[in-house]
């Protein structure tokens, strides 16, 4: 009230009008409604003051906000967030994989001769001369040296000798015996003396043949004197040289050592593992470290019907042809067998297999990154993997280095993958 007093008092002098009223009826009237209309006005704009401070305040307290706590909140919601990456164990993982139709087995081999043998003197003597050396290609029949039998030709000439005596006896005999019989039907010998006779023929006839057999096995002694090549092959040793002595028998010394190559064996063992996958006839690739790049080709020839009790494996024997010689016995290959599988069974890495009391587990990480304990059925041990008859999907995710921490349900962190950290790190660099 006394604002508007005031107001009202220092107004006129202040502000004096340039053209005062007239005193009048209608001046009065102006005169008196003024003050009143100043006075409604002026509560109006002290509120609209207020009302501005008070939203103003309210500015700063959110902007406030906005530069100070919230990127706290949310630098602390990052801290925790990594924090529980951090503390997340971190594994490695593999996808569970159906092996192929065919199975690719390489496994070592050892190259044999198709045939191969020592040969040996039938025959005592002096090698005469020897006429095929080491690496000549000799064939069946041929004349591989000579052996000088001195001895042995002296027990034939007897033993000729011996024979045509018993043949003189012989005729003799048969003689005797015939004119026998003629007395006898003049009865001028008695039956008994006839009897003798006949007997002593026999006898003869034995003797002759006795002798026949002798000649007939020297003979054929003899001819050892000539060594022969049983088959046709190569001459991979030679033992003997000329004038050397030779013995038969059980305590005689070798030769010479022939080896058909023409075609080779080679013997490998395959594991049990493969016992239903082994087949005669399937193809084979032979790898020799001396021709790289290069396949020689085989097929498995047979099986020895029987495994190893000490290796677990069964000799398994590969014909490979060698009509060029560019392999030879005794060096060491590299055999692929194709192994051909009706139902290729689901493999995992042998580490993954979990051994507990509950029995075979392997632990697989499902969409969420948590850990889901399988049980499983395992088949053939394979070395490196292990076949899974049961329990496991193709393409599911496996942990490779489990422990015994796992459990069912635990969050795990996969190697190899970026954190939210490090990629917000990533983005900040940019």
């Amino acid at each position: 009230m006394n604002t508007e007093n005031r107001y009202t008092e220092t107004e006129p002098a202040n502000h004096p009008h340039p053209n005062p009223l007239p005193n009048t009826e209608e001046g009065e009237d102006a005169g008196a409604s003024s003050p009143n209309m100043l006075a409604q006005s002026q509560p109006k704009a002290s509120r609209r003051s207020r009302y501005a401070v008070i939203a103003g305040v309210a500015l700063v307290i959110v902007a406030g906000l906005a530069l100070g706590v919230i990127p706290r909140l949310r630098a602390q919601s990052k801290l925790v967030a990594a924090t529980q990456e951090v503390t997340l164990r971190t594994v490695t993982v593999t996808n569970a994989t159906r092996l192929a139709s065919s199975v690719q087995l390489a496994l070592p081999g050892d190259v044999r001769a198709f045939e191969e043998t020592k040969i040996y003197a039938r025959a005592d003597g002096y090698l005469l001369k020897w006429n095929s050396d080491i690496g000549a290609k000799v064939e069946a029949g041929q004349v591989l040296a000579e052996i000088d039998t001195p001895e042995l030709d002296q027990e034939l000439n007897q033993s000729r000798a011996a024979l045509a005596q018993a043949q003189a006896n012989l005729v003799l005999a048969r003689s005797s015996a015939e004119r026998w019989q003629r007395l006898l039907k003049d009865r001028a010998v008695s039956q008994q003396e006839v009897d003798e006779k006949t007997s002593a023929l026999a006898a003869r006839e034995a003797d002759v043949k006795a002798a026949e057999a002798a000649v007939a096995r020297l003979e054929k002694l003899s001819s050892f004197k000539e060594v022969r090549a049983p088959f046709a092959g190569t001459i991979t040793r030679r033992h003997v040289d000329t004038g050397a002595l030779i013995r038969a028998g059980g305590n005689a010394s070798a030769l010479f050592d022939l080896a058909q190559t023409d075609t080779l064996r080679v013997q490998v063992n395959v594991p049990q593992a493969y016992l239903r996958d082994i087949a005669i006839g399937s193809t084979v690739a032979i790898a020799v470290a001396e021709y790289p790049g290069r396949a020689f080709p085989g097929k498995v020839l047979r099986t020895s019907g029987a495994f190893d009790a000490t290796t677990r494996t069964m000799l398994t024997e590969i014909e490979v042809p060698n009509r060029n010689g560019e392999l030879f016995p005794g060096i060491h290959v590299d055999v692929q067998l194709t192994l051909a599988q009706a139902n290729p069974p689901i493999v995992v890495p042998a580490r993954a297999v979990i051994i507990r009391g509950e029995g075979l587990q392997v632990a697989e990480v499902d969409d969420a990154n948590a850990i889901r304990l399988q049980k499983v059925q395992a088949g053939r041990d394979l070395g490196r993997t292990v076949e899974i008859v049961s329990g496991l999907s193709d393409g599911a995710r496996i942990v490779t280095n489990p422990t015994d921490t796992l459990v069912e349900g635990m969050l795990v962190r996969i190697a190899g993958t970026q954190t939210a950290s490090a990629k917000a790190n990533q983005i900040a660099k940019r």
